[in-house]
């Protein structure tokens, strides 16, 4: 009888290695042979889709939405800032806060700062501070100052 598959016993055991199969595991001379960290490390996951978790962080990172002001409040503004423009060559120290809006999504957040007020640009509704801040006037939301108190009723 011929065997149909030669080199394959009828047990499933093959005779074509049985002349290596007893023989010591190879270790190369040059090449140091990787740790058991560094062996396990080659199987483990990688990231298929680079960018994947900054993209969720990102959608997850929380902003605001710009709050409306409606005219009783843009009023007090308009006053408040006006008090502030007429005393700029004394340079009060001024709080102000303003909606940020975010770079990369809509919304954003309402910063305050604080410093003195270097130009005041009419045209552009832009307030430029002394500490590099720059504001739009759509922007703000409150502003506070001594020179404020000075000028304005507690009321108003």
């Amino acid at each position: 009888m011929i065997p149909v598959n030669p080199g394959f016993q009828e047990d499933g055991m093959t005779d074509k290695y049985d002349n290596i199969i007893d023989l010591p595991h190879h270790v190369s001379k040059k090449h140091p042979q990787l740790g058991r960290d560094s062996y396990a490390a080659q199987f483990s996951p990688f990231a298929a889709l680079t960018g994947y978790e900054d993209i969720v962080s990102e959608t997850a990172r929380a902003t605001e939405e710009k709050t409306e002001l409606d005219d009783d409040a843009k009023l007090r503004l308009s006053n408040k800032l006006k008090i502030v423009i007429d005393h700029l060559d004394e340079n009060p120290v001024i709080s102000v806060t303003y909606f940020l809006p975010d770079k990369r999504k809509s919304g954003g957040r309402y910063v305050t700062a604080d410093g003195i007020i270097k130009k005041y640009d009419d045209y552009e509704k832009i307030i430029y501070m002394t500490n590099g801040t720059v504001i739009r006037l759509d922007d703000l939301y409150e502003i506070s100052a001594q020179i404020i108190t000075e000028y304005l009723p507690e009321e108003f």
